[in-house]
């Protein structure tokens, strides 16, 4: 894959930047003049604002690597998941406000810091300003993979657009019903909008590839998040992974569940996992003829 200069990469963050007065960057749609200082449902205006950026260890090994992953995360989210473990950034909008030179000197500092990559965690809200300050740190020597770490609630017409910027993607796959995507995560047609991103992700860039100290140099990694009851749908969304994207995809299984934010007292998400709900998962991926990735220790409430 051939990347996009920093100027290309400048060019498009500006005309997003430009779309944010009638904002549809992310499948909400709202509208909302962001350049304005109207707040899109994200709780963002067109401010880029972050909340922390620093070294990460706790990413997939070959994203975090022995230096760690150079994580952005930015403030505020297009989805509004009841049980968020980040919910103070991304539904209180905990952060500060950033000037695009000031993110392009932070990825500067990352890479002479040793990074694996730079990963945006939470950006498609935050899209047209990420941009600016990427192709401005492309042209000062920035030469990380870059990691788009998402919900994997966004636009295709989004991702089409990314080709060529970004090298690896980390998505989410939630849901594999949208009725439960509509309740706990607030969202309308999560599942055709989530598998249609997946599937143009992984046609840009392809299984994940590392170099030969282990390190992702690009690829798609999708993430998954056993959530209590079944309501994650694992079996169906392995099924379309292995059957409409590749068998050969990399996921990484996830147990890590807890209840936090409004999950916390729920009669149906307010618990840990069991362990035979993450064996279904787990049997789930290999049932579908799955085999590439990481499964996390089991992290469960005994029945």
């Amino acid at each position: 894959m051939t990347r996009c200069s920093g100027e290309d990469i400048i060019a498009l963050g500006r005309r997003l930047y430009d779309s944010l007065d009638s904002c549809e960057l992310c499948p909400m749609g709202c509208r909302v003049n962001r350049l304005a200082g109207e707040l899109g449902k994200c709780c963002s205006s067109a401010e880029l604002k972050i909340a922390s950026v620093n070294l990460h260890f706790g990413e997939e090994p070959p994203l975090s690597g022995g230096g760690g992953s150079g994580t952005v995360f930015l403030s505020g989210c297009s989805l509004f998941c009841r049980y968020c473990q980040n919910y103070p950034i991304s539904q209180m909008g905990n952060g500060r406000g950033y000037e695009i030179a000031e993110l392009t000197e932070a990825m500067l500092g990352l890479q002479r810091r040793g990074a694996a990559n730079i990963n945006f965690v939470t950006p498609d809200h935050m899209l047209p300003m990420i941009l600016m300050a990427l192709g401005a740190a492309r042209g000062k020597g920035m030469d990380l993979p870059v990691v788009y770490n998402c919900s994997g609630y966004v636009k295709v017409e989004i991702v089409r657009q990314l080709a060529g910027i970004i090298d690896i993607y980390l998505v989410d796959m939630r849901y594999n019903d949208d009725v439960f995507a509509k309740e706990y995560s607030g969202c309308d047609n999560y599942v055709e909008t989530n598998r249609r991103a997946v599937s143009e992700m992984y046609q840009q860039v392809g299984n994940l590839e590392v170099d030969e100290n282990g390190l992702a140099k690009s690829g798609v990694i999708v993430r998954h998040l056993v959530l209590p009851g079944g309501i994650s749908g694992s079996s169906g969304i392995f099924e379309f992974l292995a059957n409409e994207v590749s068998r050969e995809i990399y996921v990484s299984l996830m147990s890590q569940y807890f209840p936090a934010y409004k999950a916390v007292g729920d009669k149906q998400i307010g618990r840990r996992i069991h362990a035979d709900e993450f064996q279904a998962a787990q049997e789930a991926f290999f049932g579908a003829g799955l085999k590439n990735g990481y499964m996390q220790e089991t992290m469960h409430e005994s029945l």
